[in-house]
């Protein structure tokens, strides 16, 4: 029996329709006012072309029109489809630095919405009628939260420190123990803030012990700078010695120096409670004398990223002036949000702000939540999913070594491996990130913001579950 002839490449290409008849086709129209003219015609031309390419070489010599409509289709979703998207933390890394660090307050969501979608007085005196100044919005909230005479918004701690020592230590030097010239994400190092800041940076001590007559000793005409660094993503702990805060601020005062302390993580009030030790609210470095603080806005502070310089009146003066400012300031969206953050603060509603209820949540609150996912996942088919004792850690670079109690729901599927389930989650609108360990995934609850989030996890298995039948 003779075998059927195969369509000519040359055939199949006299076949494809130009793009003008493509655009006019009754479901390629259809795409039209959600895509624009533009785009439409552009992905037409690659979708044909590429149609074009592969008969040239032989491959796919059949296709139809409905075909090609398909391809523009999926074409104008994925150049339409945004990049950033909302995903579900699972992980129980409260500051997950991937995922976008602390997760907004409502109240602080919906101060965006309205700043962003309106003209504001950013920059505008109401009661004047004249030009303001933007940090006007946060300064004496954020000075009032920590007790500094005042307060100076960059747009992140990196760009705070920068700030602050090339305003105050330009061209002198800044003494640090060897101790805290510590690296953030990124590879980010406090001697290249420094010396980009145009400061010379004199380490004294040992990486392990630094002593108050280090310091002193260290000290000549050229020290512009006393710079302490807390370690918010490392521990050195055994034979160490550091001076305490209130020795550091005196030797400053004494020598007619300014102190300097870079908290990092931004914590404002004490967590101690809920098991994360060491990491000092920023309002006692104020009350001990310290002269400029920096820290983060978006770690444990629960905001916006941002940069938050806070101290004495003269110091920040300086570096409100200083032009850099105007290159690292803030826009309105982050002023709006950090806004907020801050009056929810003030109004004692701290479990209104999500990265300190996810802290603060107990672990039977969340053993509850555990136990009620956990049994609907385990009746899904080929699905089975067990509570099992685990922790949490804050992230993003904060409390290193601490980690809080938590209960995890372990899965485990009989038709695909753990690694193939947290792929399937991934790709899953929205993604659910979780983690996994010993072949199994493991979902933490309290990097889960609420029932809707929950309800999404379901219907993510569900759709697996049918996926995988």
């Amino acid at each position: 029996m003779a075998s059927q002839a195969q369509p000519k490449p040359s055939d199949a290409l006299r076949r494809i329709s130009s793009v003008d008849e493509m655009l006019s086709r009754p479901a390629i129209r259809a795409l039209e006012p959600s895509a624009g003219r533009v785009l439409l015609v552009e992905v037409a031309r690659d979708v044909l072309q590429a149609l074009r390419d592969r008969l040239s070489s032989g491959q796919d010599a059949e296709f139809t029109d409905r075909d090609i409509e398909d391809q523009i289709r999926e074409g104008i979703e994925a150049q339409l489809a945004p990049s950033l998207v909302p995903v579900i933390n699972a992980t129980g890394v409260v500051l997950h630095t991937n995922l976008g660090r602390a997760p907004l307050a409502r109240e602080a969501v919906q101060r965006v919405a309205e700043v962003a979608g309106n003209y504001s007085n950013l920059e505008y005196d109401l009661a004047q009628g004249e030009r303001g100044k933007r940090d006007d919005h946060t300064n004496r909230l954020l000075a009032k939260l920590v007790g500094s005479d005042s307060a100076l918004v960059a747009n992140n701690n990196a760009a705070a420190v920068f700030l602050a020592l090339n305003t105050l230590a330009e061209g002198g030097e800044v003494i640090v123990s060897r101790g805290e010239l510590i690296e953030i994400g990124g590879s980010f190092r406090i001697p290249d803030i420094c010396a980009k800041s145009g400061a010379v940076l004199r380490e004294v001590g040992t990486t392990n012990r630094t002593c108050l007559a280090d310091y002193a000793a260290a000290i000549n005409e050229r020290t512009r700078l006393l710079l302490r660094v807390h370690p918010s993503n490392f521990r050195i702990v055994g034979f160490t010695e550091r001076p305490a805060l209130e020795e550091f601020v005196e030797l400053g005062r004494r020598q007619n120096i300014p102190t300097m302390e870079d908290l990092g993580s931004g914590c404002l009030v004490d967590l101690e409670m809920q098991g994360l030790r060491d990491e000092p609210p920023a309002g006692r470095s104020i009350a001990a004398g310290v002269q400029v603080v920096t820290f983060s806005g978006d770690k444990l502070l629960g905001g916006p990223q941002a940069g938050i310089i806070a101290g004495g009146r003269e110091p920040l003066q300086r570096i409100r002036k200083n032009p850099l400012f105007r290159a690292l300031r803030v826009d309105k969206m982050t002023i709006a949000a950090l806004e907020a953050t801050a009056r929810l603060y003030r109004s004692g509603r701290l479990d209104s702000i999500p990265a300190l209820a996810m802290i603060r949540a107990s672990v039977a609150s969340i053993e509850a939540r555990a136990a009620r996912l956990s049994e609907r996942l385990g009746m899904l088919p080929g699905m089975n999913a067990a509570l099992e004792p685990g922790e949490s850690v804050a992230g993003g670079g904060s409390t290193p070594g601490q980690s809080l109690p938590t209960t995890l729901v372990a899965l485990g599927c009989a038709r695909c491996s753990a690694r193939e389930l947290s792929e399937r989650l991934r790709r899953n609108r929205p993604p659910v990130i979780a983690r996994v360990e010993r072949d199994r995934v493991l979902l933490d609850l309290r990097t889960v913001l609420d029932r809707d989030e929950e309800g999404e996890i379901v219907r993510a298995f569900e759709r697996i579950a049918r996926e995988i039948a």
